[in-house]
C-alpha cells in the first residue's frame, strides 16, 4: 500500500476533509499534534487505531499539497 493511499476524502466523513483510512481521524489533526510537539510514540499510544504509516502518510500528504500550492508564506 502506498502511503498516500491511506489518505481518503469522503464527503460523508468529516465534511470531506482528508482523513486516515476512511476514519474520523483527520490529517490536519495529526499534523497539529506533531506541530505541537507530540511524538509518533505519543500519538500511537493515544490513538490505538493509528499506525506509524498513517502518521507518515499525513506528512507525505502535507508535502504533496505544499508542492502543488503556489502561495507565499510570510512570517508574522
Amino acid at each position: 500500500m502506498e502511503l498516500l493511499d491511506r489518505i481518503t476524502v469522503d464527503p460523508a466523513i468529516c465534511h470531506g476533509k482528508p482523513t486516515i483510512r476512511n476514519t474520523r481521524m483527520m490529517v490536519e489533526s495529526v499534523l497539529e499534534y506533531l506541530a505541537g510537539g507530540d511524538s509518533f510514540e505519543t500519538l500511537l499510544q493515544e490513538f490505538p487505531d493509528l499506525e506509524r504509516d498513517d502518521i507518515l502518510a499525513c506528512i507525505a500528504f502535507a508535502n504533496r499539497i505544499i508542492k502543488f500550492k503556489n502561495t507565499s508564506f510570510e512570517a508574522a
